[in-house]
């Protein structure tokens, strides 16, 4: 990775793994870490007020290094615009699905605390604000739009994955 990749953003579709990977680079390149979900999902699973959760990305993505990961189109201007590199998980859908389902299952059955107190259950998974359903109306849709998005920025350096053997390779390579 070349010096001036300082400022990274981690994106993909719900479950690929943006988080895990963006930790493992921090971790690498010794850079603080944030993950934007962690923003947006207050106590009770209540969405962030837009004005603090672009004021959250707008801080951390002032620092001279960092990796942050998320979907969060509302502050691109901010991450995206500041970022020097964007990786982009973009695997297929049946391999994040499943993904997605077994760590779903996972929380729900651990009651591991995500962000702010929240947890994941069996209801919610199954409910209407369902992370997977959530995979179903996103993942088509990020995998068309995330090219256009990304000609607004042609300053990042875009590693695009689409097999997680890439990114691991990619990573150890760091």
């Amino acid at each position: 990775m070349p010096d001036l990749a300082r400022r990274i953003v981690v994106t993909g579709t719900t479950g690929s793994r943006k988080t895990t990977l963006a930790r493992r680079v921090a971790a690498r390149l010794d850079l603080p870490h944030a993950e934007q979900d962690a923003w947006n999902h207050l106590p009770g699973w209540q969405e962030a007020p837009l004005e603090q959760f672009r004021a959250n990305v707008d801080r951390f993505t002032a620092q001279d290094g960092w990796v942050m990961d998320g979907n969060y189109t509302r502050a691109n201007d901010f991450g995206w615009a500041r970022a020097d590199t964007l990786i982009w998980l973009d695997y297929a859908a049946p391999l994040v699905f499943w993904r997605l389902l077994r760590r779903t299952l996972r929380r729900s059955y651990t009651s591991e605390e995500l962000w702010n107190g929240n947890r994941e259950s069996l209801l919610r998974a199954f409910s209407s604000q369902s992370i997977l359903l959530w995979f179903f109306r996103t993942h088509w849709k990020r995998r068309r739009e995330t090219p256009d998005k990304l000609a607004a920025y042609p300053h990042l350096r875009v590693l695009r994955f689409r097999h997680p053997g890439e990114a691991k390779r990619w990573l150890e390579t760091l």
